[in-house]
């Protein structure tokens, strides 16, 4: 069986990439990654989603003291809907390096336990606000691991699965009722909690996304 290490935020997008790559037949190491974030909710939901698919998984505790971003800095007030985001510019939520740093954690465990594959679950579109989810920035990893690895020079790199990467947060959650993603365990809202604040721009496309399927987001049940 193919190895593959998952990037697992407890979000639907990464709870739905493990679960592709599940039913892709890949045994799946998960990685969760405590970076300071604003609040624990979505580690916590990580680690119950890697639990329910018996996946391994470990947390991942790295510190960013420079901050730079309104997950990472508490002083910074997170805007009800991200308007630079929406308009198309890098929202205040953007961490500097962020999956440049993930994936780089991800690399060195792909290549110490011989895993094929890496999966993210980052999309282009709703989130084009941010530059390490685009399409040329995993073509661009790929080069860096192809010519700085030891499974790159030997002509057997690992490859970076990005199999979200096109779809809308409505068909990212359509392919997640499929597969059977228990979304009531993930969570998505920049703000800790027991309930979504349903005002925060990460609230607005998951709801967005239920909506055009003429669902209603487990969470608010």
């Amino acid at each position: 069986m193919n190895k593959a290490i998952v990037l697992l935020s407890g979000g639907l997008d990464s709870a739905t990439t493990l679960y592709f790559a599940k039913a892709k037949g890949f045994k799946c190491y998960c990685l969760i990654f405590d970076y300071g974030q604003r609040h624990n909710r979505e580690i916590a939901s990580a680690k119950k989603i890697a639990k329910k698919t018996g996946c391994s998984w470990q947390v991942i505790k790295i510190k960013l003291p420079w901050k730079g971003s309104a997950l990472l800095d508490k002083k910074i007030s997170l805007p009800p809907v991200d308007t630079n985001r929406l308009s198309g510019k890098i929202p205040f939520t953007y961490v500097p390096g962020r999956n440049i740093i993930f994936l780089s954690f991800a690399l060195s465990f792909a290549e110490s336990v011989g895993a094929k594959s890496i999966f993210i679950g980052a999309h282009a579109q709703d989130y084009s606000g941010y530059p390490d989810c685009r399409p040329e920035f995993y073509q661009a990893f790929s080069k860096v691991i192809s010519t700085g690895t030891k499974a790159g020079v030997e002509k057997k790199p690992i490859k970076i699965e990005t199999p979200l990467i096109h779809k809308s947060k409505a068909q990212i959650i359509k392919l997640g009722l499929r597969l059977g993603v228990p979304f009531k365990l993930t969570w998505s809202c920049y703000h800790g909690g027991a309930k979504p604040c349903q005002k925060c721009d990460s609230c607005y496309f998951r709801n967005k996304g239920f909506k055009e399927l003429g669902k209603i987001d487990p969470l608010l049940n």
